[in-house]
């Protein structure tokens, strides 16, 4: 409880936005509870340690007034032999004490990262189009370890240190009151510049962690595949480098300003100690001269003295410390406060068996706020927009049946992938229900929902991996038979056979190692070989040429056969053979119906249609209204 109070009156002292209070330490001592033993046996041996290091200067004294006493040599000895031991003693204690704070220290690290981990992966997609990867990522990193920092290191030191304190206090005042009393006359001067230089340090701390964040931010951008290829055809790299020098000049004026300001206050701490040390010599030498001291008392009290200013300068550090880890602390709170807008049921509804149809009832959405789904400093904003977005879907309703396929076409920003976006619940609808097998998506668990729907996005995203990786990622417990399956399907395997490392090559970042068309087949051939019961191809042909899409649509027809297919496409061919189209225009569904129907029409549909094959060679042109 030492440790705890010292840590709570510390960030009483910070003068920012937000004070801590004993509810924030309860959650700081929540993390460390799993480690109870080890924070327990730790606590232990830095009481021991901190008990001998008082034995040590009382024995000492005790063989100065032996000699002075020309008492017999075998006591000198024996002294001399305790002294040792305990020396051997500390040694060995000081090792286990440092094994015991790595150890809980590094265990705190795992779960913090653990639980901010798991946290950000269930956020919805909306907090990743927002948010900063760098700042992010410092979360993960830098704001752990500050974190870390009060247990590992602070811990140990404030309760070693105050026991330290209390024991040397109570022999120095046995030995001479008057020379303690003397010697705690320089006592404010440890406290007053702690609480200053607490404050100082925090607010250069939470401006460090800023900078590094967008430090962090601009390396993950710029260093990305797609943000290299950017910057070296738009971008002005003599511009970006001075851009991020800036930064990290900063970081280091933070850097050496943190520094000095911890040097300067340790090394005058230091100086006070110094001064008392020569009181006390000096005080305790007239006396001891005088006959009102002992010679040894004089030792014993010099060297309790550095015994007593040590823990001091100690326990006023470790307030600066304390003050940066609460800072690390309240960034990562700050992440972990933050609750995901979709959230999972706690008593989810299984799907029925069999092949599974959709049903949109009335749908309305838009895009959430801000201020819903992110946190300002993740932006790197000032104050979060709580404007919400447009409204981007109107009472849509339609209804596949199992086994069928529907097609979404209209012209950009009609609306058409957001629908395919509320099927796995990457968003929840504003009103109206969204059903799958006659179940309301927001009853299912996440996992139901995960294993019955397969989508095929048009970016094609891959992880830095392998292909084997890359589609295990469907179906972990997937056999190579089935691999190669999903492979030949997707018209893929030829080509994987002919890479010199096959199922073990590494597509790189977002698969950039591999062309637009075979990073596009190899995320169809995932969906395959995850065998879902709903399909949804967001433009999933977009990046073939006509004889790879002619073939993957081969495969795709196969593997669609018995499931319930959701189409978005801008090319009408590739969606001739739907059994219902829906066109949208400003979120709302203005025709439905086959093929024949609507090109025999005289609606948007048809016109879309007259645009894009107007000439008979241009069947792989992109929609007009696109």
């Amino acid at each position: 409880m030492v440790a705890w109070s010292e840590m709570y009156r510390a960030s009483h002292d910070t003068g920012e936005r937000r004070p801590f209070s004993m509810a924030t330490m309860r959650r700081i001592a929540a993390f460390a509870r799993p480690h109870r033993t080890q924070v327990v046996t730790f606590l232990l041996v830095s009481v021991v340690g901190a008990v001998l290091a008082v034995a040590t200067p009382v024995l000492a004294g005790r063989v100065v007034d032996t000699i002075v006493g020309g008492g017999p040599v075998s006591v000198v000895v024996v002294l001399a032999a305790l002294i040792a031991g305990i020396a051997v003693v500390e040694a060995a204690g000081g090792i286990l004490q440092r094994w015991l704070s790595a150890s809980l220290g590094e265990g705190l690290i795992l779960d913090l990262r653990a639980a901010v981990f798991d946290h950000v992966q269930r956020q919805p997609v909306a907090f990743f189009t927002r948010t900063r990867t760098g700042a992010l990522v410092s979360r993960l990193n830098n704001d752990v370890i500050g974190a870390q920092r009060a247990f590992s290191d602070t811990l140990s030191g404030v309760v070693g240190n105050v026991v330290t304190l209390v024991l040397t206090l109570a022999v120095m005042v046995t030995l001479s009151w008057q020379v303690t009393l003397l010697a705690l006359v320089l006592l404010p001067v440890f406290v007053i510049p702690a609480r200053r230089i607490g404050r100082t340090l925090a607010s250069i701390q939470r401006e460090g962690a800023d900078h590094n964040a967008a430090m962090g931010d601009q390396m993950t951008e710029r260093f990305s595949a797609p943000g290299a290829t950017l910057i070296k055809l738009f971008g002005r790299p003599a511009e970006e480098t001075r851009e991020f020098v800036a930064r990290a000049a900063r970081v280091r004026d933070i850097g050496v300003r943190t520094a000095m300001v911890q040097w300067v206050f340790v090394s005058a701490l230091t100086l006070v100690s110094a001064l008392a040390l020569a009181l006390v010599y000096g005080v305790g030498g007239y006396l001891a001269i005088t006959g009102g001291l002992a010679a040894g008392d004089v030792v014993a009290l010099a060297l309790l003295l550095t015994r007593l200013y040590a823990p001091l300068t100690a326990l006023a550090s470790a307030r600066v410390e304390v003050m940066s880890a609460l800072v690390s602390f309240e960034r990562v709170f700050e992440v972990l406060d933050l609750q995901p807008l979709i959230a999972e049921p706690e008593h989810p509804v299984a799907l029925p068996e069999g092949p599974l149809g959709l049903e949109f009832d009335g749908v309305d959405f838009a895009y959430p706020s801000a201020d819903r789904v992110s946190l300002a400093s993740l932006e790197d904003v000032a104050q979060l927009d709580t404007r919400g977005g447009e409204q981007v879907l109107h009472g849509v309703t339609f209804r596949a049946e199992p086994g069928r396929m529907v097609a979404l076409v209209g012209s950009s920003g009609a609306g058409k992938s957001t629908i395919a976006q509320l099927l796995p619940r990457l968003y929840d609808a504003d009103a109206g229900t969204v059903r799958i097998g006659g179940v309301d998506v927001r009853d299912l668990s996440f996992d139901s929902l995960r294993g019955a729907i397969g989508m095929v996005t048009q970016d094609g995203h891959l992880f830095h991996d392998t292909i084997r990786a890359n589609l295990l990622l469907a179906r972990p417990e997937a056999t190579e038979t089935d691999l190669w399956d999903a492979l030949e399907r997707a018209r893929l395997a030829e080509l994987i056979r002919s890479l010199p490392d096959g199922l073990e090559t590494v597509v790189g970042e977002r698969g950039y190692r591999l062309s637009g068309g075979e990073r596009q087949r190899l995320t169809i051939a995932r969906v395959l070989l995850a065998r879902p019961r709903i399909v949804v191809l967001d433009e999933a042909t977009a990046h073939l040429d006509s004889t790879s899409e002619a073939a993957v649509q081969e495969a795709l027809a196969e593997a669609l056969t018995g499931r319930t297919a959701v189409v978005i496409a801008h090319r009408l061919s590739t969606i001739r053979a739907a059994d219902q189209i829906l066109v949208l225009e400003h979120g709302r569904i203005v025709e439905h119906g086959t093929h024949t129907q609507l090109v025999h029409g005289a609606g948007r549909y048809a016109q879309l249609h007259a645009a894009q094959f107007a000439q008979p060679s241009t069947d792989e042109v992109e929609l007009a209204a696109s």
